[in-house]
């Protein structure tokens, strides 16, 4: 099988059995055909770009119905707020700029941008979200972003001095059509920003739910600059990012534009040091991966046995892949409450645990709560003290297996 962006050779590394689509949520009087998929990741051996080996399409992904809000954790609104405000000030500053972002979702960073009354423009295939985000006063186009968006939009609106993505670009298989479609937009001295999980944190903390159908690509310094290159861009700037369990926010610029960063010399050679893209690195991870799995399941096989509850917590996309791979179904974890009204009263992917709204958690609490959404563990802990005081206690699986207790 070869790469993606260069047609190398791809080493296998792990291989999470059947998935179904991660956000797929499924009506329990109407279940219909799950679509299913061999959820497979290797490595290319030219360009050390992480992949999954199986496409699923787009469409099935990303839709009217897709369920995912940008804007759902208090988190992430100020860490776009944050994003949006660096723009502004820094790279939106000449004579009415522009700012097209991919994967726009509700609008939660464009709705910075757009108060301060600078141009822009959201690219978003999912009609309901892009709904939400026109909603917010952000201007969107409901499409899917390739060569040929690019040009219609540099046609009607001029170049863009900055094209931003967040956890957007790792989605989309068809890269080589995106960066010919960010040259084509770009103005000669714009830049291409965009954040996603990055490679080094999810083999450092064996976050292996990480990998699932929407996050074709693990991105890290070393395969960015390699893609890059390919499409007469630079990597000039990285940033480690806190967010979503670990992501390195990457801004590339055309050849010679701007002088690359010391930031990205360190990063570039702290990945070599740890070889993060070699075959025995990530064989390792995959090993650790079968470990959790393991001593997941012992744990929740154990906690039923003595006759405690256990929900889970956060319908997450990534969840799916724990759930499948891990085999969890509802005899061992009978719901997940999650906020999302979308996910509300529908099952689980594949596992068909059934997701109940966030008061159906303290009615009455559980013994214990499987943390799926363990990247926003802070955020969620201080909210739930009373789930504390009730004498519960949070299950995570990130880096290992282990019990927070109130």
């Amino acid at each position: 099988m070869a790469c993606r962006i260069c047609s190398g050779r791809l080493h296998p590394f792990a291989d999470f059995g059947r998935q179904p689509v991660s956000d797929a949520f499924v009506l329990p009087a109407d279940p219909g055909e799950e679509f299913f998929f061999d959820l497979a990741v290797g490595v290319c051996e030219s360009c050390a770009m992480v992949q999954l080996l199986h496409e699923v399409p787009r469409e099935r992904m990303f839709h009217d119905g897709y369920p995912y809000l940008s804007s759902g954790s208090a988190v992430m609104r100020e860490h776009f707020r944050a994003l949006a405000g660096r723009l502004l000030a820094t790279e939106l500053t000449g004579p009415d700029p522009f700012v097209v972002e991919l994967g726009c979702n509700d609008g939660t960073m464009l709705a910075t941008i757009a108060a301060a009354g600078v141009r822009h423009l959201g690219v978003e295939p999912s009609g309901g979200v892009a709904d939400l985000a026109a909603a917010r006063g952000v201007r969107v186009r409901k499409d899917f972003f390739e060569a040929a968006t690019a040009a219609s939009i540099r046609a009607f609106d001029g170049p863009a001095d900055v094209v931003y993505a967040a956890n957007t670009l790792c989605h989309i298989p068809y890269l080589d059509s995106i960066m010919k479609g960010v040259a084509t937009l770009l103005r000669p001295g714009g830049v291409f920003v965009f954040e996603d999980p990055y490679l080094g944190d999810v083999v450092e903390r064996a976050s292996f739910d990480q990998i699932y159908d929407e996050h074709f690509y693990l991105f890290s310094a070393t395969s960015v600059r390699a893609m890059a290159r390919r499409h007469g861009f630079e990597l000039v700037d990285v940033e480690r990012l806190p967010v979503h369990g670990g992501e390195v926010r990457y801004t590339l610029a055309r050849e010679g534009a701007r002088t690359p960063t010391a930031a990205v010399a360190e990063l570039l050679v702290a990945e070599e040091a740890a070889e993060l893209a070699a075959p025995a690195t990530l064989s390792a991870f995959a090993g650790r991966v079968a470990g959790i799995r393991d001593g997941l399941v012992d744990l929740l096989t154990g906690l039923r046995a003595r006759g405690a509850t256990v929900y889970g917590y956060g319908a997450t996309a990534k969840s799916a892949t724990v759930l499948n791979y891990c085999g969890i179904g509802p005899g061992l974890v009978p719901l997940i409450c999650d906020t999302t009204p979308a996910k509300q009263g529908r099952l689980t992917p594949g596992s068909h645990i059934p997701v109940l709204g966030p008061e159906a958690f303290a009615d009455p609490y559980p013994d214990y709560a499987l943390l799926f959404a363990w990247n926003h563990a802070e955020e969620i802990m201080a909210k739930e003290t009373a789930f504390r005081d009730a004498g519960g206690s949070w299950i995570l699986y990130v880096p290992d297996v282990y019990l927070v207790r109130g």
